[in-house]
């Protein structure tokens, strides 16, 4: 009898053990895309700092002589989340810095983006590792963030660009360990939405498996209420439209 109960405590010690290190599943609510949606999955959030895999680079596609703005080159004449980044790095630090707001070294130092350069620098990389065009993963980032200012549910601390996992009511959504495991989570929600090709790179979005797959693959669809297959990202009216207006000033730096 000793021996058991000694046996069933050592057990007892070992799935504490393995809970705490691995974390327990934990229930996760759909974000603006998905409010009444539930779903049970692992927080991986905090497995600690990942960093850039030796394969990703920071592409200029735009510095090709023979480049050709493909974006919205399809019968629908909208802009295509999947394809090739069309706008260069100095660009996007051009168009942040036109809007004026100090960037948040202090804030986002810690998390491997000392500057507007390492930033977006870090989009680039990982829109590039999935297929997704970088402008568009930059300027969803600073119209969720107001240009990195916050002031919404989220704060800067939890790395979030893309209010992944907010649903209003002071609900903060998800935190990551640093700035580009937050950037690689909305990059991997753009594809979710954008078609329905597996990953390139293992998954951090933890709300990967909560989007309909392929039924947002325009900007312009990313808007619930303009989205014809009813799905999208946020509730807001006029989202997309908001990121094309965003995305055509960028293009003219």
């Amino acid at each position: 009898m000793i021996r058991n109960k000694k046996a069933m405590l050592f057990c007892s010690q070992m799935i504490l053990t393995g809970a705490l290190m691995t974390g327990a599943p934990c229930l996760v609510f759909g974000d603006n895309t998905q409010t009444s949606e539930i779903s049970q999955i692992s927080d991986h959030s905090g497995e600690g700092q990942i960093h850039k895999p030796e394969h990703l680079e920071t592409p200029d596609f735009t510095s090709d002589p023979n480049f050709i703005d493909d974006s919205t080159d399809n019968t629908a004449g909208y802009y295509t989340i999947l394809g090739t980044t069309t706008v260069s790095l100095d660009q996007m630090i051009s168009q942040y810095n036109s809007h004026g707001q100090e960037y948040p070294s202090a804030a986002l130092k810690e998390g491997g983006a000392e500057t507007i350069e390492d930033f977006c620098t870090i989009i680039l990389e990982e829109a590039n590792a999935e297929g997704i065009r970088g402008e568009v993963v930059f300027e969803q980032a600073m119209l969720e963030t107001g240009w990195l200012a916050y002031g919404g549910d989220s704060g800067i601390s939890q790395y979030n660009f893309a209010g992944l996992g907010t649903t209003g009511g002071g609900v903060q959504g998800v935190s990551y360990p640093d700035v580009r495991t937050g950037i690689r989570a909305q990059v991997q929600h753009l594809k979710a939405y954008a078609c329905d090709e597996v990953l390139n790179q293992d998954c951090v979005d933890t709300r990967f498996d909560m989007v309909r797959r392929g039924s947002a693959p325009y900007v312009e669809w990313l808007g619930q209420q303009e989205n014809p297959n009813g799905g999208g990202w946020a509730a807001g009216a006029d989202y997309g439209a908001k990121l094309i207006r965003l995305l055509g000033e960028l293009k003219e730096k």
